[in-house]
């Protein structure tokens, strides 16, 4: 049993101002704007411009969380960023976006499950909170895929965008608030290769490497799809059978944003209308560990979420990796 409750006391998001329309990315690839609509219901997302990286996006949500959460960057005694797109292989994001926000010498590291990464994020900056090791925990998710998609791939190009989101874990005597319930799971298994970015010990960068096109994500959608939808059901039921949650006590799900269809596909299967899961792919394109905070910030603006709501969170990536988390409001 927890010793602390831990509550999401603010939220941020920050999205590259740059728009990458369907219509743009027909002038690159044998595409348009129907047919991808009609596929995975995006139709545009944001991109970087030149001088933006994921520390810019990264930082800029995470002020924003910081100050929702009427706190001092001071205060935050760990920062988690969430990324598979991180500023480089080492020093970590988090430890320059801490520097960033002013936040003194707190504790800093990244985390890598790609999609799943704010879920993953999120079990562990609670678990701190929680366990009374930290107060307020910074947990952000920050892409910059544009970086590495191949914009000569139709299947990979028209799918991702960038940005970032933030929420502030605050630690809390309520343990009937906050984050309640949650599992995680992965398999490195023979799916693994479904989505891979290729460059590391294994795949040393190399002119062979880059000429075989391997500096860039790799994507198997068919067998992403699948898998995407499974357990998509599979842990929203989890989640409403272990929290004794029904569609009426259901405030709304936040799911990563991967496809309209698959989103769809898994609310109709529960039987649960669409009007409980918040989705904007439309806008922004899948943003891998941005797109749950970027979402969720999104629906607490719009006065989706109010006090005393259940809010399910579910995520599915590479590795694979997969997850949900409850947190009431």
């Amino acid at each position: 049993m927890a010793n602390h409750g831990a509550i999401i006391s603010g939220t941020g998001s920050f999205l590259p101002e740059r728009r990458l329309t369907n219509d743009d990315l027909a002038k690159l690839v044998d595409t348009n704007d129907e047919w991808i609509v009609q596929r995975t219901g995006i139709r545009e997302r944001r991109i970087v411009s030149d001088g933006e990286t994921t520390v810019t996006l990264a930082t800029a949500a995470g002020r924003r969380a910081i100050e929702a959460a009427g706190l001092a960057p001071s205060d935050i005694g760990l920062v988690i960023v969430a990324t598979c797109t991180p500023e480089m292989g080492f020093p970590s994001t988090a430890c320059l976006v801490a520097h960033q926000l002013g936040c003194g010498k707190s504790g800093g590291f990244d985390l890598s499950a790609a999609c799943s990464g704010f879920i993953f994020a999120l079990h562990t900056g609670a678990s701190f909170v929680r366990s009374g090791m930290y107060r307020h925990v910074l947990v952000i998710g920050a892409e910059t895929l544009s970086k590495v998609v191949d914009y000569t791939d139709r299947a990979s190009c028209i799918l991702f965008g960038d940005g970032a989101g933030a929420v502030v874990l605050s630690q809390s005597n309520d343990t009937q608030k906050g984050f309640l319930y949650g599992q995680l799971f992965s398999d490195g298994g023979p799916m693994s290769d479904a989505m891979q970015l290729k460059p590391g010990s294994r795949h040393p960068i190399s002119p062979e490497l880059i000429a075989a096109g391997d500096q860039y994500m790799k994507l198997k959608g068919r067998e992403v799809y699948k898998f995407a939808v499974s357990k998509f059901e599979e842990l929203i039921r989890d989640a409403m059978l272990r929290c004794e949650l029904t569609k009426d006590t259901l405030a709304l799900i936040v799911p990563h944003q991967v496809n309209q269809r698959i989103i769809d596909s898994a609310m109709g299967k529960l039987d649960l209308p669409m009007e409980k899961a918040y989705v904007n792919i439309d806008r922004y394109g899948n943003t891998s560990a941005a797109s749950i905070p970027i979402a969720l910030d999104e629906a607490r603006l719009a006065g989706k979420i109010l006090p005393g709501d259940h809010v399910v969170f579910v995520a599915f990536g590479a590795g694979l990796t997969w997850g949900n988390a409850v947190v009431r409001f």
